[in-house]
């Protein structure tokens, strides 16, 4: 009796198999895309673990980085000049810069003004500093309009230049305020293009970093990127020649932590560059 029991319940069972096989293949088919999709979710809430957080507490890097809330602004531009014109340039920027560097009318100070000399050839560079941040960068700008000195000199410009760029910066709380210097000196120009996400990491190295680049008196100056090129790290060096700047440099490997500064952040830059600098004769920075 029991095995006829068995025998009755095992048919049905086949039975019920036979009915149910292609049902169960969609069922099998949705199961398989569910548990895909959850497996994916997963997947992604697992890596996720391993992405580095942005605290949804913190401000924007320029706020958290900068001096203060009414930090200056910089604007650094690169002009490449036509090679028979460099002198010419450098005449007329010598008679034009100065002038409203030294104007009150205009809330905007010459920071410096070089020539390159080891980097890109017949490149001038010019860093202002506008205290008052935006509004003094808009309020020059509408005033140099009306200059017609000024406009008289960017249309002599054009004929010199065979291209030009700019960008806007913030200064790293951190670093020095550049001031005048006397000369002679070297500038080197370090530019760093950072990975996208990296610049607080990259503050927070430099931030100990720079006490141990201050003993020459070197730090001139770091700066940060708004507008132009994002993510760009400017630091501005001055060594009295290229031998102080070896000395300098390989000093700085002597000093308790540097090594460790470099190790955590050379895998913050996606491209480096450095220019060494001639200041001109209109250049607060000698």
């Amino acid at each position: 009796m029991a095995t006829g029991v068995l025998q009755r319940v095992s048919g049905g069972l086949a039975r019920a198999k036979g009915r149910a096989h292609s049902a169960g293949q969609l069922v099998l088919w949705s199961r398989g895309f569910a548990t895909s999709s959850s497996r994916n979710r997963e997947d992604s809430w697992f890596k996720s673990l391993f992405v580095r957080k942005v605290d949804p507490r913190k401000d924007a890097h320029s706020n958290l980085l900068t001096k203060n809330e009414e930090s200056n602004l910089y604007k650094i531009q690169f002009h490449n000049v036509k090679p028979e014109c460099l002198e010419a340039y450098n005449k007329l920027c010598e008679d034009v810069l100065p002038s409203i560097h030294a104007d009150k009318y205009y809330p905007c100070e010459l920071v410096g003004t070089w020539n390159t000399w080891y980097g890109e050839q017949d490149q001038a560079v010019h860093l202002w500093r506008y205290r008052g941040g935006y509004p003094a960068l808009t309020e020059v700008m509408n005033k140099l309009r009306q200059n017609k000195e000024f406009t008289a000199y960017r249309k002599e410009r054009g004929k010199m230049l065979l291209s030009r760029r700019n960008q806007l910066l913030l200064e790293f709380s951190f670093w020095n305020e550049p001031v005048p210097r006397e000369g002679p000196n070297i500038y080197e120009l370090r530019s760093y293009q950072l990975r996208p996400g990296t610049m607080i990491e990259w503050g927070n190295y430099w931030a100990r970093a720079i006490g141990y680049r201050q003993h020459n008196r070197e730090a001139v100056g770091g700066f940060f990127s708004q507008i132009g090129n994002l993510y760009m790290v400017h630091h501005l060096w001055a060594y009295k020649d290229l031998q102080s700047r070896e000395n300098t440099r390989n000093g700085a490997w002597q000093q308790e932590g540097w090594h460790e500064v470099v190790y955590y952040t050379v895998p913050l830059i996606q491209h480096m560059d450095s220019r060494i600098m001639i200041p001109t004769k209109a250049s607060p920075l000698q």
